[in-house]
């Protein structure tokens, strides 16, 4: 019996996805503080316990335990507070995937501050912006030369930006060593009040569309994310799971801290400096983990490698997120590893919302059914609930099951809780912009703006953002069906399917495409794919205009930016 699972689950095991689905639940304490609860606990229960297993380019490995997570955070904790950090404050983290960042997300956790991580990506404008929207009082982040010139340039800027500190070996002049603080710090922490209420993380979204808005969570978050790692990644207690991220991303609040630890689990970690397939699949022969999760864009790259003399024998579990997964993709990596890929959906502003859990078989390019608790639903444009084969907007009604209750008026600075209910996984949100807020909510109803449909099985389909859905002669057409399609051709490495205006039609279908090694663009290439997408989808659907590129425009979050492609094309 997992001794920390079961104070926060009155049932852990069940028959069936019906039976886990209806009967499940979470109880969520007042005063839940993850660092506290999970991780010191487990430094109390079981000593020795393998918290963190890590490796990066030079494939030096290193190895946690909790009880080293614990002293490391309470002196991280105590350093923050002798650097004038208290409850409330805002810390921004740019730390890939260091050690140091779990130390330190328990240390904020711990003084009450809140968190919000950033990727290592970040250009000056884009640090200058969240600095000043979210009052970052002090910025922790590696020694990356782009990004220390970055920091400097956007620095005079940054209004609110007390200190700069730094984890490793090059600190420039006025910036704090942070290992140095650290290292200095006393032992011995006195447990700071915290409620599960109080505001925990901040994820900064995509900005696939507009300015990236701050995605607010409070301390259930980690509670929510139990379903993520038991019932989705089917984590294992004294064992390694590995989801591939950089720490910037909710991604790893997803796959590398929460649910996990809570779990039992250890996680592992590939501190890559540049993401190749070859480091990827030499990072998991020496992590060895039991189960793995990853964007689908890191198994579409590693199907296109020679996987032969890779051993995925100590692999009992694979699953994948982060954007929708080609059913081409899925068949490949069964066919050259015995693999079986389980999507899951959610957002940053959500822990898994749907999946293709355990009990489940998977139907590829589904993303599976609903998890419990947030009672998901599919809406019309009137927020009626769709039929099957329906396309609607994804939507989490208020009416749940065991919903942690929050009352109480927050601080000024926090947006008020939506409605008078709320689920452990759900954010509470966008933070000092209720009036955006207030657009994604309708009745206390939380609507995602993904559109998917239900098929008669009860199986989700993701069909496109609201925005990114196309209508072409009076048929909607979701650009992920026509990518699907594309990306089982053998020339496309990666596809993008948008809107392009027509005189006729309004819009037609155009599909920019990033072409695989040993393919060049032409024209024959141009009719084949065409034909293609007819054969294996409806006629309709297939692009009229076909477009090569060398490269797709992403966020600094690696999703596709469909809106600049149709900015570009006028669309």
């Amino acid at each position: 019996m997992n001794e920390i699972l079961s104070r926060y689950l009155p049932r852990i095991d069940f028959e069936s996805y019906e039976d886990f689905y209806e009967n499940y639940r979470c109880n969520v304490p007042d005063d839940f503080n993850f660092a506290y609860d999970v991780v010191d606990e487990w430094a109390k229960l079981q000593p020795e316990k393998l918290a963190l297993l890590w490796t990066d380019d030079t494939e030096e490995m290193k190895s946690f335990t909790f009880t080293e997570i614990k002293r490391l955070s309470d002196k991280a904790a105590n350093a923050l507070l002798s650097l004038g950090i208290k409850k409330g404050d805002v810390v921004k983290l740019i730390l890939k995937q260091r050690p140091g960042v779990w130390v330190l997300m328990c240390a904020l956790s711990k003084i009450g501050a809140i968190c919000i991580p950033g990727t290592y990506q970040l250009t000056s404008k884009d640090l200058e912006y969240r600095c000043n929207i979210a009052d970052v009082k002090l910025l922790i982040t590696v020694d990356d030369k782009d990004l220390l010139e970055s920091i400097a340039i956007a620095r005079p800027s940054c209004k609110k930006l007390e200190k700069i500190a730094v984890i490793g070996k090059t600190i420039p002049q006025g910036y704090i060593d942070m290992r140095d603080e650290i290292q200095k710090a006393p032992e011995n922490f006195t447990r700071i009040p915290t409620a599960t209420k109080d505001p925990m993380l901040m994820y900064f979204s995509s900005g696939t569309t507009g300015m990236p808005k701050m995605v607010l969570h409070n301390h259930s978050l980690p509670l929510g994310h139990i379903v993520t790692a038991k019932y989705w990644h089917c984590v294992e207690d004294n064992c390694v799971h590995m989801t591939q991220t950089d720490s910037g991303w909710a991604k790893f609040a997803w796959g590398k801290i929460y649910g996990q630890w809570l779990c039992g689990a250890a996680i592992g970690a590939y501190d890559t400096e540049k993401f190749t397939p070859k480091g990827m699949l030499d990072a998991i022969q020496r992590i060895k983990p039991v189960t793995f999760c990853a964007p689908a864009t890191v198994f579409r790259y590693l199907i296109k490698e020679d996987l032969k003399g890779h051993d995925f024998g100590f692999i009992r579990h694979t699953s994948v997120a982060g954007e929708p997964l080609s059913p081409e993709v899925y068949h490949k990596l069964l066919e050259l590893t015995g693999l079986e890929l389980r999507e899951g959906f959610g957002q940053s502003e959500t822990s898994v919302m749907a999946a293709v859990f355990k009990w489940l078989q998977v139907k590829p390019g589904s993303m599976g059914k609903p998890a419990p608790l947030f009672d998901l639903k599919l809406l019309d444009e009137n927020g009626v609930e769709c039929d099957e084969g329906i396309v609607g907007n994804m939507s989490i009604k208020r009416a749940g099951k065991n919903m942690y209750e929050d009352k109480t008026c927050a601080p000024e600075s926090i947006p008020p809780v939506i409605g008078d209910s709320y689920f452990p996984g759900l954010f509470r949100g966008y933070w000092r912009d209720n009036e955006v807020t207030m657009t994604c909510w309708n009745n206390g109803t939380y609507q995602t703006g993904d559109m998917a449909w239900k098929d008669d099985d009860g199986y989700l389909w993701f069909v496109g953002r609201n925005d990114d859905v196309i209508k072409c002669s009076g048929y909607r057409i979701g650009p992920f069906e026509v990518e699907s399609a594309l990306m089982e051709h053998p020339s496309v490495l990666e596809c993008a399917v948008t809107a392009a205006s027509d005189p006729f039609r309004g819009h037609v279908v155009k599909a920019t495409i990033v072409l695989a090694r040993d393919f060049s663009p032409s024209d024959e290439l141009i009719r084949e794919l065409q034909n293609h997408v007819k054969r294996v989808t409806a006629p309709y659907k297939y692009p009229r205009i076909i477009e090569f590129v060398p490269e797709l425009p992403k966020t600094i979050s690696g999703k596709i930016k469909r809106a600049d492609i149709r900015k570009k094309d006028g669309s």
